[in-house]
């Protein structure tokens, strides 16, 4: 008898020690799989964290341009009150041109002209440069040397760095003026 009770004492011994590996062994696959979605929650809050970052970045982004270019178009209402004045002040006869109201409107036009400047607006410079369609309207070909500016129709200005009114030009077509004038 004694060996067969030392039997069943050693399987109930055996028995509880399967047991507590059964619930340790589950308790370590529950404990990898929680650790497994911790670490895919840190991976996703670490992309929404980023991608949030981002998108405060480019809103920030966004509004800084919007703010730079804001003004845009109410100088480009005013662009064409700048060329009148341009024009009318060309034009100015010679007898005329002394008298201080013209010296006034002169000192008006360079005032405007100023206030538009700190603003950002410059002039683009065309008049013997390449054609360059991102900055240059084309509005007829002439003789002169080909693919350069050759008289300018209309003044264009660019806001910073964006242009907001391309020159109007007229661009040579590759005929030499000066073989003919000869």
């Amino acid at each position: 008898m004694m060996s067969s009770e030392a039997e069943e004492n050693q399987n109930r011994d055996a028995a509880p020690d399967t047991a507590e590996t059964e619930d340790i062994e589950s308790l370590r696959q529950a404990l990898a799989e929680e650790q497994s979605k911790a670490e895919a929650n840190l991976a996703g809050w670490q992309r929404a964290q980023a991608d949030f970052m981002n998108f405060k970045r480019r809103s920030e982004q966004d509004r800084a341009e919007y703010a730079r270019f804001a003004n845009a178009n109410l100088m480009l209402e005013i662009l064409p009150v700048l060329d009148d004045l341009e024009r009318a002040l060309e034009h100015v006869p010679v007898k005329l041109a002394s008298i201080a109201w013209v010296d006034g409107i002169n000192l008006i036009y360079r005032k405007f002209k100023a206030t538009l400047e700190s603003q950002g607006l410059t002039e683009i410079e065309a008049l013997g440069k390449p054609f360059d369609p991102s900055r240059h309207e084309a509005v007829r070909q002439a003789k002169g040397k080909e693919g350069i500016v050759i008289e300018e129709i209309r003044k264009g200005y660019q806001l910073h760095d964006k242009v907001i009114r391309p020159t109007m030009v007229v661009v040579g077509n590759g005929e030499d003026t000066e073989k003919e004038e000869e």
